[in-house]
């Protein structure tokens, strides 16, 4: 199983859970992290980018990840997820490298988006 599938099936089982207990505010917020990466004034795809560099400079790996595979839905190619990972980088520092290495290392195994060659 790829590192993609087994996250996002991962996720999709412990978000089951999740919901399972949630309260109305639980499920407020989650609804809200929804909408918020909708295209609005910054196009969705612009959304997720700012989202994986928010990810990577607050290290979390499954962030990274989500956000990560979102880019790839979104068209971002291999060019642009360099500068994407490097502004994350300056921002967050060498504490931030092991984690743009697991980025790369899942980037690695996705097929490039049909029109963004890689």
């Amino acid at each position: 199983m790829s590192k993609a599938t087994d996250f996002s099936e991962r996720r999709a089982q412990l978000n089951d859970i999740v919901m399972k207990y949630a309260g109305l505010n639980t499920k407020r917020f989650l609804n809200l992290d929804t909408q918020i990466y909708k295209d609005g004034a910054l196009p969705e795809k612009t959304k997720e980018m700012l989202g994986l560099v928010a990810s990577l400079v607050l290290r979390c790996d499954d962030c990274i990840s989500y956000h990560l595979l979102n880019c790839q839905q979104q068209g971002v190619t291999s060019e642009e997820l360099e500068e994407i990972l490097a502004v994350g980088l300056i921002v967050g520092g060498s504490i931030t490298i092991p984690h743009l290495r697991r980025a790369l290392e899942l980037w690695d195994e996705l097929p490039p988006a049909s029109s963004h060659p890689r």
